[in-house]
C-alpha cells in the first residue's frame, strides 16, 4: 500500500478531485496558502498497483511536472472504501505489489551512489579481489563482491531505457563502463607490484596456482550467474526483495573476472587476459539484456499512451545490440564448453581402457593410480595436449610395451596428435602390516 500527497496547481483542483472521485479514492483536501501557485494539497491511501495508472491519468489530464507528488509506504489502512479499491486492483484476488514506474525510477536513482563514493568503493573492491585471487582465498574474493556498488548502475541503465529517462540511462551505462575499467586498471597495478615483489611462484603457471582458470577460460555455464543477476536485480527493485543479496550476485559476475583481466595482463598472459575480458563483456551484456527483458515483460513503459511507441524502438534497439553482442562473444564460450565435455569424455574412456589393459594376465601386479587429461594452456580456447597415466607396481622400471599398448587403446578416442604419457610409481613395502611404508620412484614413457 502507498500513501500519496499531491500538491495541486492552481486551476487544476477540480480536475484532480473529479479523477479521484471516479476512481473511488477516499481522500482529504487541505487548502494551500503559501502563495506559490498551488491551490490545495490532497492526501489519500492507494493500493500499490493503482499508483502508476492513477499518476498516468493525472498526467493525461494536464497535471504535469508543476504538481508535486510524494509517495510513501503505508503499513495499514482501515477503510471499507479502500478495501473495495484494493479488490478492484487485485486482479483476481491476488493483491499485487508491483512497484509503480515513477517509484521505480526513484529507487534506481537512489541505488546509484555519488560518483566519488562509487569510484572509491570500486577501488577498494578491486584491491581486495586481486589480493584474494593471488592469495587463493575465496573468502576474500567474496568480501570484494559484498562491497562493490554495482547493482544501481546496472538497473538504472535499463530502467532509463524502458521508461524513456535519458539521464538515468546515461548515468547507468557510464557508471558501468567506468566501474569495470577502474577494477581492471587497479588490478593491473596491484598485480604488477605483487610480481615485482617476487610473489610469482617460480616455474608455476599463475593461472593454475591461483585458481583463475575458470575465469580465463569461461564456458557457457558462466552466463547463468549474469543472467540470473539481471533478472533478480529487477525483481528486487519491483517486488521489494533484498537488493544487497542481488548486488552480490551482480558483483560476482563482474568483479572477479575484471580482477582476473588485470592479473593476467600484469603477468603478460595475453591469451588468458582475452578470455577473462570476454567473460567480463559477456556478463555485462547478459546482465543488461536480462534486466531489460524482465522490465519489458513486467509491463513497464514510459508515461502516457503516446510515449510507448517512441520508447519501444530504442528498447528493441538496445535489446538487439545486447543480444547480437552476446551471441557473437558466446561462441568462444561454446568452444570451451565443448572442450570441457570432450575432456571429461576422454578421461572417462581412458580410465576404462587402462583398467581393461591392466586386467590382462601379463600385467598382474600393476595397478592404475591416476588418469589425467592435460591441456596445452593456450588460453582462452585450449586443446588436449596429452593423457597422463600413472601406474604403480613392485618392479623397478617401466613394463616393456605397455606404453605403446595404452597409446593404441586410448588414442582411438582422440585425434592423431594425442600424446599418451605413462608414469610408473614403484612401490616397496617394508614389513607385513597394513601401514607399509612406500618408496616412490618415477619412470616415464610416452607414445604418440
Amino acid at each position: 500500500m502507498r500513501y500519496l500527497e499531491i500538491t495541486v496547481p492552481e486551476g487544476k483542483r477540480r480536475t484532480v478531485l473529479d479523477i479521484l472521485d471516479e476512481e473511488g479514492i477516499d481522500y482529504v483536501v487541505s487548502d494551500e496558502t503559501s502563495g506559490r501557485g498551488y491551490a490545495a494539497v490532497v492526501r489519500f491511501p492507494i493500493p500499490t498497483r493503482a499508483v502508476e495508472p492513477l499518476l498516468d491519468r493525472l498526467q493525461r489530464a494536464g497535471i504535469g511536472d508543476e504538481a508535486s507528488v510524494v509517495v510513501i509506504d503505508a503499513e495499514t489502512v482501515v477503510s471499507e472504501q479502500f478495501a473495495t479499491l484494493r479488490n478492484r486492483y487485485s486482479r483476481g484476488g491476488q493483491v499485487g505489489s508491483r512497484t509503480s514506474r515513477q517509484v521505480l525510477r526513484t529507487k534506481a536513482d537512489e541505488l546509484t551512489p555519488p560518483f566519488s563514493i562509487y569510484a572509491v568503493m570500486l577501488l577498494i573492491s578491486a584491491v581486495v579481489a586481486t589480493a584474494g585471487l593471488l592469495a587463493d582465498s575465496p573468502a576474500v574474493v567474496i568480501g570484494a563482491m559484498v562491497i562493490a556498488p554495482l547493482l544501481g548502475p546496472a538497473l538504472a541503465a535499463n530502467v532509463g531505457i524502458v521508461t524513456g529517462d535519458e539521464r538515468l540511462k546515461s548515468t547507468g551505462f557510464t557508471y558501468q563502463a567506468v566501474g569495470v575499467t577502474t577494477v581492471v586498471v587497479a588490478s593491473i597495478g596491484l598485480a604488477a607490484l605483487a610480481r615485482l615483489a617476487g610473489l610469482e611462484p617460480a616455474g608455476v603457471d599463475i593461472v593454475v596456482a591461483t585458481e583463475l582458470e575458470e575465469r580465463v577460460a569461461p564456458n557457457l555455464f558462466s552466463l547463468a550467474v549474469a543472467l540470473g543477476a539481471g533478472i533478480a536485480g529487477i525483481l528486487s527493485l519491483t517486488r521489494g526483495f533484498s537488493e544487497a543479496i542481488v548486488g552480490v550476485m551482480i558483483a560476482a559476475a563482474l568483479i572477479p573476472p575484471s580482477a582476473a583481466v588485470g592479473i593476467t595482463v600484469a603477468w603478460g598472459m595475453s591469451g588468458a587476459a582475452i578470455g577473462a575480458a570476454v567473460l567480463v563483456i559477456v556478463n555485462l551484456l547478459s546482465i543488461n539484456l536480462a534486466a531489460l527483458a524482465t522490465l519489458w515483460v513486467a509491463g513497464y513503459r514510459p508515461q502516457g499512451p503516446f510515449e510507448v511507441s517512441p520508447t519501444r524502438t530504442p528498447t528493441y534497439t538496445y535489446a538487439a545490440i545486447f543480444g547480437v553482442g552476446l551471441l557473437v562473444l558466446a561462441a568462444p564460450l561454446a568452444g570451451v564448453t565443448l572442450l570441457d565435455f570432450h575432456t571429461t569424455e576422454l578421461e572417462s574412456s581412458a580410465e576404462d581402457e587402462v583398467d581393461a589393459v591392466l586386467a590382462e594376465r601379463q600385467y598382474d601386479g600393476l595397478e592404475s593410480e591416476d588418469v589425467a587429461v592435460e591441456l596445452d594452456g593456450d588460453y582462452p580456447i585450449q586443446s588436449v595436449e596429452r593423457v597422463v597415466v600413472t601406474i604403480s607396481g613392485r618392479e623397478p622400471g617401466p613394463e616393456p610395451g605397455l606404453a605403446d599398448r595404452l597409446y593404441e587403446e586410448i588414442g582411438a578416442h582422440g585425434d592423431g596428435s594425442l600424446v599418451v604419457e605413462v608414469q610408473y610409481v614403484v612401490a616397496e613395502e617394508r614389513g607385513s602390516d597394513a601401514d607399509a611404508e612406500r618408496r616412490v620412484t618415477l619412470r616415464t614413457a610416452s607414445g604418440s
